[in-house]
């Protein structure tokens, strides 16, 4: 191990986006490329998230792209990490440093370092004068920096840090969307793709998406802090809802006509369902409520095999209100397409169905309510929290979507409902590991399902 990668085994146990938490990383560099730092111009007025001092590149500054395994994981996780090297510590960027080399040079996140920002821009091909950024925060799985200085149009730019060979569904699905014409997606302008050999890999040679850049919107609302404020002040969500089951239809029906569609085969569906059961295996061990409701549970599942099923296509995958934006016009706008990030890339770009988009919503809605009701202060705030917001807005979100997308979900109820219910025994495993207390969420949503008021709707 190398004094660079040394540096980066303590520090990105602290970063948001590593995924082995509680784990020592094991990292082994697969792949390096230098860049070469650009002057950048000076502004000496006006906000900026690096001083003035720090804005030019120093004739020594070295920008540097890595992906490196880590064999902690099984599988081994790929990341990207693009880093600045330095012979000194620039005013401001102290907070930023990833470590000391061996050599005594100082290495930087890049992220946060105006020299690899800029030529990240220049290299997806996006011109700005004004090049000055900020590191978008909140952010979980990868890192977003916001152009948005000065007079021109904003721009922000996502980088990868779990890296897959293949194409990556935030870009290829947004791109088509984009060059469709399609305007409830944040306007694509350029990506960036990288070619590295990797052992772990069985191909020779492997290639995938490192980064993109599109349009950043001002003013927009992100969706759950909207529909938690709804919930809160007593509004009626119907029509937001409704106008977001109508967006919704509307991308799913422009990613069918952009990208290859197919019709169901019985492999398909036995698998999906077969995937369903085994995902309910594993959580009953998690969570033993979920034991008495499991015969219950795989009848929906084994139900859904004998319904209608609609076409395959290419869907969002991992779709919630913390997946929309609203802009100030009322308009919605989905984003982040890249889908569990977590999942196998060749589960993430196949063919799915959009019922598993139309059940993550259903599910979300549910969630403003019993989140509310598990941070309320007192037993009478939390009795005080309106059930029936979630039921209208989900009523609205699917009248919305019918009639948008010509489809009569109702003619696929039963399929409908084992999606939901999948996303709920899912999320049941995981708020039994990682908040208890968010558990009896979850467990609502999967005993409303499986009630006989349920089960003679779906009759």
């Amino acid at each position: 191990m190398d004094s660079t990668t040394e540096c980066l085994t303590d520090w990105m146990t602290r970063q948001r986006w590593y995924a082995g938490k509680g784990r020592i990383p094991q990292l082994v560099e697969v792949f390096r490329e230098e860049w070469q730092a650009q002057e950048t111009a000076r502004h000496d007025s006006g906000p900026s998230s690096e001083p003035a001092s720090s804005t030019a590149a120093d004739s020594d500054t070295r920008i540097i792209v890595l992906l490196v395994r880590d064999l902690a994981n099984n599988p081994p996780s790929l990341y990207h990490v693009p880093i600045v090297e330095r012979s000194t510590i620039p005013k401001g960027a102290g907070p930023h440093l990833i470590g000391r080399t061996a050599d005594d040079r100082y290495l930087f996140d890049g992220a946060w370092d105006p020299a690899y920002t800029t030529e990240l821009l220049r290299r997806l091909s996006v011109t700005r004068a004004d090049t000055r950024s900020r590191v978008h925060g909140g952010e979980q799985s990868n890192t977003s920096i916001i152009y948005d200085q000065g007079s021109e149009a904003a721009v922000v730019a996502k980088i990868f840090r779990l890296v897959h060979t293949g194409e990556n569904p935030d870009v290829t699905l947004q791109t088509a969307l984009t060059s469709a014409g399609y305007r409830s997606v944040p306007r694509m302008l350029g990506f960036l793709s990288g070619a590295w050999h990797d052992p772990y890999e069985q191909e020779e040679r492997s290639v995938g998406h490192l980064a993109f850049a599109q349009e950043f919107i001002p003013g927009v609302q992100d969706g759950w802090q909207i529909a938690l404020q709804s919930s809160a002040d007593g509004d009626d969500f119907t029509e937001h809802a409704a106008r977001l089951g109508r967006t919704t239809a509307e991308v799913h029906t422009g990613l069918a006509a952009c990208l290859p569609t197919r019709e169901a085969t019985l492999g398909d569906i036995v698998g999906f369902v077969a995937g369903w059961h085994q995902r309910l295996a594993i959580a009953t061990s998690d969570v033993p409520e979920l034991r008495a409701l499991r015969p219950a549970i795989e009848a929906v599942y084994d139900s859904a095999q004998d319904a209608p099923w609609p076409k395959l296509q290419r869907i969002h995958g991992d779709y919630h209100l913390g997946q929309v934006l609203r802009r100030p016009s009322g308009e919605w706008l989905l984003v982040d397409f890249e889908g569990e990030p977590l999942r196998p890339l060749s589960e993430r770009t196949r063919a799915d169905s959009p019922l598993r988009d139309v059940a993550g919503m259903l599910r979300s809605f549910d969630y403003v309510v019993g989140a509310r009701r598990n941070t309320a202060p007192d037993e009478a705030a939390r009795e005080a929290v309106d059930g029936d917001w979630a039921r209208a807005a989900r009523a609205g979100f699917l009248d919305g979507y019918i009639a948008e997308s010509e489809v009569d979900l109702r003619s696929h109820r039963q399929l409908l409902d084992a999606f939901e219910l999948d996303k709920a025994v899912y999320e049941a495993m995981y708020e039994a590991r990682n908040r208890p207390a968010w558990l009896p969420i979850p467990l609502a949503g999967i005993r409303y399902l499986v009630s006989d008021e349920r089960l003679a709707a779906r009759r």
